[in-house]
């Protein structure tokens, strides 16, 4: 499986953002993941268009937008014009998670569905053919800088199955408290992107830490 890192801004420093996505480009990152949070469905507040905009003028590389947003259809136009090249939305905020995945499609966009831990992944047997991308949260979202809940590896274990059965062509993310002590367990689970914020641009080297990530993968390939 192909190995993809994404660093989230979430944690980055935005007074020198263009610095922090430089260093990301350089340190050999796939793809930018971009949280975006409105104070409801979860309790924080972040960043819209505005910031993929800007991200989008910083870097060619893939944006990955994770809409923490109740109503996330609301969004999903603004931010493909904006410059994002996935989103992501969540089952637990999206009754008509089929008609959703597909307006994100007919966009221009790929079309993800994110898990928070306490959702069953069977939730996502109809849609699973129809999408590009799976998020399993291996923290309750809504903050950086998380413990990843141990019980979320077998969620990862179970969504690859599902995949598998369904036929589905899916990219499996995980995302909360990536780091080197925890990825490996996730590569081997099944999960082929991952989601890292204060892993990486907390690290001494953060550009190192990019690779260093990565290699805890191929290691066990």
């Amino acid at each position: 499986m192909t190995v993809r890192i994404a660093p989230s801004i979430l944690s980055a420093d935005f007074a020198k953002l263009g610095d922090d996505i430089a260093m990301c480009v350089e340190g050999g990152a796939d793809w930018i993941h971009v949280d975006v949070m409105d104070g409801c469905f979860v309790p924080n507040l972040t960043f819209g268009a505005k910031v993929i905009e800007t991200v989008r003028r910083l870097t060619t590389l893939p944006i990955d937008v994770h809409l923490m947003v109740v109503e996330p259809e609301k969004y999903l136009e603004g931010f493909v014009a904006a410059g994002a090249n996935v989103l992501t939305i969540h089952q637990e905020v999206s009754p008509h998670l089929h008609r959703q995945v597909q307006l994100i499609k007919k966009l221009g966009a790929k079309a993800g569905v994110a898990v928070n831990p306490a959702t069953p992944i069977a939730s996502l047997r109809d849609v699973a053919r129809d999408l590009d991308l799976v998020l399993v949260m291996s923290v309750n979202p809504g903050f950086g800088g998380q413990r990843f809940i141990p019980r979320a590896l077998d969620r990862i274990r179970e969504t690859r199955d599902l995949l598998r059965v369904e036929g589905s062509q899916a990219v499996l993310e995980v995302d909360g408290g990536v780091t080197r002590d925890t990825i490996t367990g996730c590569w081997r689970a099944g999960a082929d992107t991952f989601v890292a914020g204060n892993a990486i641009f907390a690290a001494k080297d953060p550009r190192g830490e990019i690779n260093a990530l990565r290699q805890r993968c191929s290691e066990v390939a």
